[in-house]
């Protein structure tokens, strides 16, 4: 198979979360341990930052990255979803994983994959790891899929625990509550590993004290300990938080391992991290008069930051491309949406996109207007058509909605 017949058949033999949601989740790690074992460990080679949380922990890991990066380190990077290419998940300081060594992974491993049933994302955390001890990597910044507790990623002893936030997402996997899903990220502490903790509540903050103590795991609240916060080229409101975090494990590793890393370099790897890790999607500029924002926010906790920042946009006009998947508890993020927008509404190129008809007429409960469209290219071609150059506009609701964008 060539690079992109591997990829779709990665994509279509196997479960895998961001085309089919809820059938791709796995209850427990057997079958990484499976897998793992088969690679004979490669993650027990590896020194690792773990970036686990709610919202803000792929823009935190490759903050971790692009730091760790002007230090000198050769950094590994696994993220997830991608936006355009499967590559995109697996990064040596910001350069994709060869299409080659794809390839050559799961022809060597199929038979494998097939007879133990492993999901689409047990398949690509093996690679990440094999990747990583391959190319000996310094140091590897390994980001949670979903949840924390029974992640296929969570098989790692890092050097740091982190967990940037909790707010309601994936609730039919992590519970309904903030204290029910802050338990499940806390499942990624592990036994005299320190610990940080981006932003908290009155409900979190017990769950992670509790899950701390059991492990013997020294705990940093970042919120409650950065006082001076370094500027950074991703300039959304919401990575105020991320930073700290960012700063606070760096701080840890300073401290208390081999890794060092300077102020200055510090602050160079916040003002650089997308040319130095190639992240898009963040409250990305795609043009100007009118002004296009593009953000993958999809959830109530994001979205109320990233809607806050847009009120406080100036504009003549706003317009809003929005849509989303179909897994998505409308009554809670259509109420955080700007009404005085005209909406373009649309459906993801996806099996989970929720259809752009039935989106539509749940925003009018909320006084959100606009048409449908077939597409998201039909929706943002229109919005541009339609817009002034003193006028907003805004595409976003879904990662799946920012990935058919020209992001370039």
């Amino acid at each position: 198979m060539n690079y992109q017949e591997t990829t779709n058949w990665m994509f279509n033999q196997l479960p895998m979360y961001q085309l089919q949601g809820a059938s791709a989740y796995k209850e427990d790690l057997t079958n990484i341990r499976i897998l793992a074992d088969h690679l004979n460990n490669p993650q027990n080679e590896l020194k690792c930052i773990h970036v686990a949380g709610t919202n803000g922990k792929g823009s935190t890991s490759h903050m971790l990255s692009s730091v760790l990066q002007e230090a000198g380190y050769k950094v590994g990077l696994y993220t997830s979803p991608h936006l355009k290419d499967f590559r995109e998940r697996i990064k040596i300081n910001g350069k994709e994983i060869s299409e080659e060594f794809v390839i050559e992974f799961i022809a060597k491993h199929k038979s494998f994959f097939e007879s133990n049933d492993m999901s689409f994302f047990e398949m690509s955390v093996g690679l990440a790891f094999d990747y990583f001890a391959a190319e000996k990597v310094d140091i590897a910044i390994i980001e949670v899929g979903l949840g924390g507790r029974l992640d296929a990623t969570n098989i790692i002893t890092p050097l740091v625990s982190v967990i940037t936030n909790i707010g309601l997402d994936h609730t039919q996997f992590l519970g309904n509550t903030l204290e029910a899903i802050a338990g499940e990220k806390a499942g990624i502490i592990k036994p005299n590993v320190p610990v940080v903790i981006g932003e908290y509540t009155d409900e979190t903050k017990p769950v992670f004290l509790a899950k701390a103590e059991e492990n013997n795991a020294p705990i940093s609240f970042a919120s409650d300990l950065i006082d001076q916060i370094y500027l950074s080229d991703l300039i959304g409101d919401y990575q105020f938080h991320n930073k700290k975090t960012v700063q606070q494990t760096i701080s840890i590793l300073n401290n208390q391992t081999n890794f060092k890393v300077s102020v200055e370099q510090l602050k160079e790897g916040l003002l650089n991290v997308v040319k130095n890790t190639g992240l898009q999607g963040r409250w990305q500029q795609l043009g100007e008069n009118p002004k296009i924002i593009c953000d993958t926010a999809h959830n109530k906790h994001g979205l109320t930051v990233v809607m806050n920042q847009l009120k406080n946009e100036n504009f003549e006009k706003l317009h809003i491309v929005l849509g989303v998947v179909n897994d998505k508890d409308l009554d809670s993020i259509l109420p955080l949406f700007l009404k005085e927008a005209q909406y373009y509404f649309c459906s993801p190129n996806s099996s989970r996109g929720l259809p752009a008809e039935t989106l539509k007429n749940a925003a009018e409960k909320f006084n959100l207007l606009g048409e449908k469209y077939d597409s998201v290219e039909s929706a943002f071609a229109e919005a541009k058509k339609n817009a002034s150059e003193n006028d907003f506009i805004y595409v976003g609701g879904s990662t799946f909605v920012v990935a058919e964008l020209p992001l370039d």
